[in-house]
């Protein structure tokens, strides 16, 4: 993938051609054996205007690759999309990072010649710009975090030749370097060093100005830490000396005592009582945690799940557990108003910079470009983790993204979010039924819950689970140490008067889905309840258009919405491989709740002969 997308056999290239087919195996393989959704994948191919054949083409191209690349490698369908295995075949990329670890490794021990050569071996793996036979969307979602972590391979080659007098040599490679990379300032470090040594001290402050000039053009900002000390060092005549390891070597240094004990600390309290997840916290955490390679690859992660499913406690715990990994500190921000709406993005700007200090220096400003460039000087270098909860969408999270690899961010919202390119995914799932009852447990307290079993189990089930649900049965069970859980067991067995039930305190399942809805279409919003009445079973975009009278194709097209908002599932295929979409239990008696003459934003409505008809619909 370094280079235009191929696979080759026994050295030879294998033919195949398309964009379209280049892209969903590179694809593949960028998602390293993880799952690679459907949805993400459509991205990829036909960006924002995919056709109305999606699943079909898809089931063509996966089908097309498997003859292509024969038995030894497995392409597995794991709802919601695809995995590949590639068994005992190479990947010019693992190479690399696998090289570029070693070479850092071994410039941190100064082992100077053994880094030099594993580091051009592994930038001799690249044969051209990634992805350059795939879609413009893969590449522009894909190739900046390769190329970047090129150019910080690079960085440490030159590193360790510095490190062995090669300076005459490097000073035309690095003015090349200079030109093509104006704004990465440890490049142009460098070039400064080597004309130094080479006796060019005015060449190397008239290149130290030039950046400083280019830096507050093009970003606003003042030469960061290692330009200036690199340019104090030529003032001194110091720099002609040989440079620290820890100077040189991408990742290593820290920033200043004075700033690691004003580090902000802005997480939420971690859940006490955190059941279940344990595949998806593994995976945050090692997706959150520095991969040690130095490759730049920025670590950002994305949680996705219908409202309910505990994104944010899920997000707060991985971000408490991998606390030791970020001693810059750790933002918190919830993108969501209490009142549902989106918070404006310059808002979050000012209270993030605050933390990150000194507050009073952060301006009273509404020009959103002051406060990015402001916040991106102030996270850049930085071990910071950013929790980023309840995003809504590319235009507010855009803003809050560092643009530097060494800040991690974790993100929670409904649906996938482009502006998080490249980034782990995990889509939260209802828990099982034994994690359910753990979690009930765990709220409710063990001992009323193992004295109920028969109502605990009938509670689990109508919870259909969801943890927010649960939650809310178990502090109602615990709030009534002298009634027994069967009543309440029994006042959730009616559909009709369940979303009523699962309420407490702040804690609504009903309240939590508003926001949600209220984000639809208008067109999208009001088929919505007559979608619901659809039933509690799969249904294919054929049933759909039947019911509202509407074009298949229409009918898929708001479908889709819904499921891009989390309101909907896609639920396997039918007979002729069309996609079949699934209403979760409690969020389709919320949709039957919406009938005409329902007021939303006052909780579910009341027992009507038409919800009466709509619920017990087969």
């Amino acid at each position: 993938m370094l280079g235009p997308v191929e696979v080759r056999r026994d050295g030879r290239r294998v033919a195949f051609s398309g964009a379209k087919l280049h892209t969903v195996l590179a694809a593949l393989l960028v998602a390293r054996e993880e799952v690679i959704s459907d949805e993400r994948l459509c991205r990829l191919l036909w960006g924002w205007a995919p056709p109305a054949t999606v699943s079909a083409q898809l089931y063509t191209y996966v089908s097309r690759l498997r003859k292509i690349l024969g038995d030894d490698v497995l392409i597995d369908r794991r709802p919601p999309g695809y995995a590949m295995s590639i068994g005992n075949a190479t990947l010019d990329l693992t190479e690399f990072e696998k090289l570029a670890l070693s070479g850092r490794e071994a410039l941190i021990a100064e082992d100077f010649e053994k880094a030099g050569e594993l580091l051009r071996g592994a930038l001799a793996r690249w044969n051209g710009l990634p992805f350059a036979n795939a879609t413009e969307y893969l590449a522009d979602a894909e190739a900046p975090r390769l190329t970047e972590a090129r150019a910080v391979t690079l960085e440490h080659r030159i590193a360790a030749d510095l490190a062995l007098g090669r300076h005459e040599q490097l000073t035309g490679e690095l003015t090349g370097l200079v030109a093509e990379f104006p704004l990465r300032e440890r490049i142009r470090c460098q070039l400064m060093t080597a004309l130094c040594r080479s006796g060019r001290q005015a060449d190397a402050i008239h290149l130290y100005h030039h950046g400083r000039a280019v830096l507050a053009d093009e970003l606003g900002v003042n030469p960061g830490e290692e330009l200036q000390a690199t340019y104090r060092a030529l003032l001194e005549g110091t720099l002609d000396r040989q440079p620290r390891t820890a100077a040189v070597v991408a990742g290593t240094r820290r920033e200043a005592p004075d700033r690691a004990t004003g580090a902000p600390a802005m997480l939420p309290p971690d859940t006490v009582d955190f059941t279940g997840r344990e595949p998806e916290l593994e995976l945050l955490c090692r997706a959150l945690a520095p991969d040690g390679q130095g490759s730049g690859r920025p670590r950002r992660v994305l949680v996705t799940g219908m409202a309910g499913l505990g994104k944010t406690a899920l997000a707060v715990h991985a971000a408490h557990r991998c606390q030791r990994h970020f001693p810059d500190g750790q933002l918190y921000a919830d993108l969501r108003a209490p009142d549902g709406t989106p918070r404006h993005p310059t808002r979050v700007l000012r209270r993030l910079l605050r933390a990150l200090g000194p507050a009073d220096e952060v301006p009273a400003t509404e020009d959103q470009d002051q406060l990015v460039r402001l916040y991106r000087e102030r996270t850049r270098g930085r071990q910071l983790l950013i929790v980023l909860d309840n995003a809504s969408g590319a235009a507010q999270l855009g803003p809050l993204l560092p643009n530097t690899p060494e800040p991690a961010v974790l993100v929670t919202g409904r649906t996938a979010l482009p502006t998080v390119a490249g980034a782990h995914t995990v889509a939260l799932a209802p828990l099982a039924p034994r994690d359910s009852l753990e979690l009930l447990s765990a709220a409710a307290g063990p001992a009323r819950v193992a004295a109920a079993p028969g109502a605990a189990s009938a509670i689990v089930e109508h919870c259909a689970g969801l943890p927010l649900a649960l939650r809310i049965v178990g502090t109602r069970i615990a709030a009534r140490p002298h009634s027994t859980p069967d009543r309440l067991a029994r006042r959730l067995a009616d559909p009709l008067t369940r979303l009523r039930e699962l309420h407490s305190g702040d804690l609504d399942v009903h309240t939590s889905l508003l926001p949600s809805w209220r984000a639809l279409d208008p067109e999208v919003r009001a088929v919505f309840p007559a979608l619901a009445a659809l039933g509690p079973q799969p249904f294919p975009a054929a049933d759909a258009a039947m019911s509202l009278s509407l074009p298949e194709a229409e009918a898929e097209r708001l479908l889709e919405a819904l499921a891009d908002a989390a309101l909907l599932e896609v639920s396997g295929a039918d007979e002729w491989g069309q996609p079949c979409y699934l209403f979760h239990p409690l969020v389709r008696l919320f949709a039957l709740s919406l009938a005409e003459g329902a007021a939303p934003d006052c909780g579910p409505p009341a027992r009507t002969e038409r919800n009466r008809r709509l619920t017990h619909r087969p």
